[in-house]
Formats: structure tokens, C-alpha cells, sequence
């Protein structure tokens, strides 16, 4: 029975060698001279990735070939802080040439960011490609310049580029980089100050703060409601009473007396000369001492007046200036001097940036002009330029219980800032061209810096990328990348993720 079933078997194998000779299945197949074997070429697809200052195009096709449907898979993103899919508005695509266009329309993509086209090309030659963009809230244009549509596909086969290896790119797919905050820019050479990094401090500016006090002694009572620091205390605001004929006897308001009597005295006098002179009853001289007297008896009462509002044993204190309550230096029925300081006033509208900067860089501190700074519980970074900021001064010399020189701008508040905070500075000197990239480009692996750059439209490359000075916004790049190329400023450690996953979503793009 074995016997049998081997034999079987050869049989079936002779004969099908047989056939796979025949002549039939010989046509099945291309030739050369010599009768071997051809792999038959396919037409590879193109892609083109350009930028405008609105938007960025990535597209997929095959060379264009007359009489042949052309499927075009166009990835159209809107730039700005973050590169989001276009998930509304109409695409033209046209096809032109000096005397010849042709046009097709997508009026909506298919899914958010992908717009398919298809167009037939018609004739021959050298064309562009032109890309009209309508969306909801801006239009642009782009060309793709030196097009060729092929007579043939055999002519297009031959004619098309040996294709380039760039089996280390990294594939990240539109789809995955509108799904994340994502964005990119390019590498440029742009005036660059050198930087000298420090600490610092956001302190009040003297001329923007009032010490309330009081002008005698006594006891103290709160008149204001909700007094807390922080408080909105507007010009004039009622803050205080101190009493002082419950404590202390004060001859603060026998003074204010005896000058109000004075002055009473003193216009009369004033009043019945003004009468006399009239007639010449009394010379000029006499006039000109009764009204000098009261003259001085206002003076003397103004002097020893503590306020509108003062009454022998009690002053009103009231806000000198508007702004908020920065702080309260006594307690409610506390007993107070006259002169001791009450509370603090800010109106917070100037400050000053005092950065404390080592003494080994003090030969450079005449050249510097600006600087950036953030707070430490907060990544935005300000400039001081932006804050109307001007250096004030530095110091000459270092105190003996610290080793660093004080450098001091004054700047704008606008509201971001709170007297007392401690921030990180980057002091700026002057400036020379340095090729930069945005801080939020790098990456770092046990030290060593690295960036992701855009090759094409859905490849990257990691790239590893010697930096120099940074300004908080920037960082030189002094080798690993060339100007212009596009480097991921926002989403590179997703980039960085997908690779360690080693899986990508499904691909919808047609070739």
C-alpha cells in the first residue's frame, strides 16, 4: 500500500513539471535575451511635504501617466501653537500647464486632515500642481512645481528615481500627531545674546508702596471691613482710629486748640484793618502786619493739624494712595506710639527684578540689557523688554556674606507676578547669529541632548545635537542639525513612545 502511494505521488510531480514547461505557462511570464526570469517594475509612489505660513501639505501619489485615474491621499494640517487636522472646508486640486488645466474638488475630507482626490491626466508634459485651501477661517494656496505626466506607464517606470534608503526614519503618522499636541518649526540662524543663568527675586518698587502711620499715641480700632492683606484699598479708604484720651494724655491737641484760637484772633485783626486801610486809618504798614499775622496763624494751625478729621484726642487714618493692603503690622485695641508704622500700601503697578549674579561674571555686567525670567511654579517665560523693564543698577561690590553682585531692572506688573517670588533668570548680553531652535525641541537621555527632526511629511529622525547657551526660549545648537531643518518643537517624547511600542494605527492612505 506504501509502495502505491509513493509511486502516486511521483507521478503528480512529473506531471506538473511538465506543465510548468509548457508553452502556455512560458507566455505566463517576461523573458530577456537569454530566456531568464524578469521581476516586473511598479511605479513607486511620490511625496511631497511643503509649508506655507498657514499650513502644511503632506501628499501621496503615483507618477501621473495619461489616461490613467491618479488617487491622491492629501494630508492638509493648520499651523499655530499646536498643528491640528483640518477637519472643515474645500480642496481644489488643478493640474495646469501653460495652455492646459484641469481641476477637481473635495468638499469635505474624509475623515478630519485627509482629503482624497482623483484626476486623469489628459496630455503630456511638464505641469504643477496647485492646491486651493478654503476652510471656515483662512485660505491658502500651494504649488508643487516641475510635475511631469508621463505618455505611458512603461516610460514612467524607466524614468522614475532609484528609490532611497531611509530604513532608520522613524514612521509617525499624521493621524497620531493631530491626536497630541504637536507642532514643529525650523532651525534658524537668528541673533542670539549670550546668556548668563541665575536666580533672582520679584521685589516692590519703592516708589509704588506708602507706610500708613499714626501721628499720636493711644489706642487703635479697625474701621475697615474685611481688612486683610491683600485687600483692594482705594484712595482715601477709612483705615484706622486711634483714641488717645483713653491711655494717654497728648498736648497734640492743646496745640491744634491754642492755633485755632490764634487764627481766629488773627482774622479779625486781619478783617477790621482791611476795614481801616479803606479809609487810611491806619497806615499801610499796619495792613501789611495784620494780614501777615494771618497768614502765619494758618500756617501754625496746618502744621499741627493731624487731619481734616482730627478732634484734640483722636486721629482718622485714612489710605495716602490707592492700591491693595500688602500688609498689617499691629492688632485690633493694640496700643501704639505716634510715628509707628500700621500697615503697608502697594500699588503694585511697577517692580523690580533683582537677579543675584555671580561675581565671575562682573566684567559683563555693563553689557547687559535685558533679560528672561519665569517664576519657579510656572514654565511661561517673560521678557523684560515686553515689561517695559530698564536696568536701574548693579552693584559694585559683593557684600562679605555672599558671593554674588545684585543686578536690578524695573518692570511692568501685569498681574502674573507677586512681590517675594523667587525666579530663574537668564540675563542677556550683546547679541551675535547663532542657529537656534525653541527650548521645548530638546530631549535628554542620561545627559546626552537629542531632537527629533522631520525628514517627511510622516518620517523623523533622532538626532543628537551639541547645544550652547540658553535664553529660557531658546538654545544654540552648535552641531547634530542644519539650518532649516524642521524640528519637533511640541510632541517629540510621543514620537519617543510610539518607537518603544514598536505599533502604529491603521494606515488609510492609497497609493
Amino acid at each position: 500500500m506504501k509502495k502505491s502511494l509513493l509511486l502516486l505521488a511521483a507521478l503528480c510531480y512529473l506531471l506538473v513539471a511538465c506543465n510548468s514547461n509548457s508553452p502556455e505557462a512560458e507566455a505566463d511570464h517576461a523573458h530577456d535575451a537569454e530566456g531568464n526570469h524578469l521581476v516586473e517594475s511598479a511605479l513607486e509612489p511620490l511625496a511631497y511635504t511643503l509649508y506655507t505660513s498657514k499650513t502644511e501639505l503632506f501628499v501621496e501619489f503615483k507618477p501621473l501617466v495619461v489616461g490613467t485615474e491618479s488617487r491622491f491621499a492629501a494630508h492638509f494640517t493648520a499651523l499655530g501653537d499646536l498643528f491640528k487636522a483640518i477637519g472643515k472646508g474645500t480642496i481644489k486640486l488643478s493640474l495646469v500647464a501653460e495652455n492646459a488645466r484641469q481641476s477637481i474638488t473635495a468638499t469635505e475630507p474624509e475623515v478630519p486632515g485627509i482629503f482624497r482626490l482623483r484626476l486623469t491626466p489628459e496630455k503630456a508634459g511638464n505641469y504643477k500642481l496647485v492646491f486651493d485651501i478654503q476652510t471656515p477661517s483662512f485660505t491658502d494656496q500651494i504649488i508643487i512645481e516641475n510635475i511631469k505626466v508621463y505618455p505611458d506607464e512603461k516610460t514612467a517606470i524607466a524614468q522614475q528615481p532609484a528609490a532611497s534608503g531611509g530604513g532608520s526614519d522613524i514612521i509617525y503618522l499624521k493621524e497620531q500627531a493631530w491626536k497630541v499636541e504637536f507642532a514643529n518649526a525650523p532651525a534658524q540662524i537668528e541673533p542670539f545674546s549670550e546668556v548668563i543663568r541665575t536666580g533672582g527675586q520679584i521685589l516692590a518698587a519703592p516708589g509704588d508702596e506708602a507706610m500708613v502711620t499714626t501721628q499720636i499715641s493711644g489706642v487703635i480700632s479697625f474701621t475697615g471691613k474685611n481688612f486683610v492683606p491683600g485687600s483692594s484699598i482705594p484712595a482715601g479708604m477709612s483705615l484706622f482710629t486711634v483714641k488717645s484720651n483713653e491711655v494717654v494724655q497728648s498736648n497734640l491737641g492743646a496745640e491744634v486748640t491754642k492755633a485755632e484760637m490764634d487764627l481766629a484772633t488773627a482774622k479779625k485783626n486781619f478783617e477790621r484793618a482791611s476795614e481801616l486801610i479803606k479809609d487810611k486809618i491806619i497806615s499801610e504798614r499796619e495792613f501789611l502786619e495784620a494780614q501777615l499775622r494771618y497768614e502765619n496763624a494758618q500756617t501754625q494751625l496746618k502744621a499741627v493739624s493731624v487731619s481734616r478729621n482730627f478732634n484734640q484726642n483722636r486721629q482718622r487714618i485714612t489710605a495716602p494712595m490707592g492700591g491693595f493692603l500688602k500688609n498689617i503690622l499691629v492688632e485690633n485695641g493694640q496700643f501704639v506710639n505716634a510715628g509707628q508704622p500700621l500697615a503697608t500700601i502697594s500699588k503694585n503697578k511697577k517692580l523690580l527684578l533683582r537677579a543675584d549674579v555671580s561675581q565671575r561674571y562682573f566684567s559683563k555686567l555693563a553689557a547687559i540689557t535685558a533679560a528672561n525670567f519665569k517664576t519657579t511654579d510656572s514654565e511661561q517665560v517673560f521678557n523684560t523688554r515686553q515689561l517695559n523693564g530698564k536696568v536701574l543698577s548693579f552693584g559694585k561690590t559683593a557684600t562679605a556674606n555672599s558671593p554674588f553682585v545684585p543686578f536690578t531692572f524695573e518692570i511692568d506688573n501685569v498681574g502674573n507676578f507677586i512681590p517675594g517670588s523667587v525666579v530663574e533668570v537668564f540675563l542677556q548680553a550683546a547679541s551675535q547669529p547663532a542657529l537656534v531652535v525653541p527650548v521645548t525641541a530638546l530631549l535628554e537621555e542620561q545627559g546626552v541632548f537629542y531632537v527629533y527632526v522631520q525628514t517627511e511629511g510622516e518620517s523623523f529622525q533622532k538626532r543628537e545635537v551639541k547645544i550652547g547657551a540658553a535664553d529660557g526660549l531658546r538654545v544654540q545648537i552648535l552641531s547634530g542639525i542644519a539650518e532649516g531643518e524642521r524640528v519637533v518643537t511640541k510632541g517629540g517624547y510621543q514620537i519617543k513612545l510610539s518607537t518603544a511600542s514598536g505599533t502604529l494605527p491603521a494606515h488609510g492612505h492609497e497609493h
